[in-house]
């Protein structure tokens, strides 16, 4: 089994092929799992009839001892979230930057708040300076 470091945990080079070798698996690093679109979408189905997260984990083939007790939990959780919010779509399609307007352009600033920001500039330049 892999080290912990934190709440989190690090996976080995043999439990990240396990991972792999699964095909409810998309993607996975040393710190995450990326589970398949198709995964989740069954999961909650199978959640909604059912199943206990364990039970839904377990046949998908995954080892709770190395993903952890509490994974299935907190994934289905986070699975019905979504599920209620944005359906099935938002369990199969990426939501993740989705309705982000992005970082805030200065273009309809007002002078003052065109003035502050320049002065903040310059107050960080002089203590990166000092």
């Amino acid at each position: 089994m892999g080290k912990k470091r934190g709440c989190s945990k690090i996976f080995s080079e043999h439990e990240m092929k396990q991972f792999e070798s699964n095909p409810n698996v998309q993607h996975v690093t040393d710190k995450s799992i990326t589970y398949a679109p198709a995964l989740k979408l069954a999961a909650v189905q199978a959640y909604l009839s059912g199943q206990t997260p364990m039970e839904i984990f377990l046949r998908a083939g995954f080892d709770v001892d190395v993903i952890g007790h509490e994974k299935p939990k907190y994934c289905l959780k986070r699975w019905r979230n979504t599920y209620t919010t944005h359906g099935e779509t938002g369990l199969l399609e990426e939501q993740r930057g989705k309705g982000s307007m992005g970082r805030p352009s200065g273009e309809n600033l007002s002078t003052e708040e065109k003035l502050k920001r320049a002065e903040a500039r310059t107050h960080q330049a002089v203590r990166v300076g000092e």
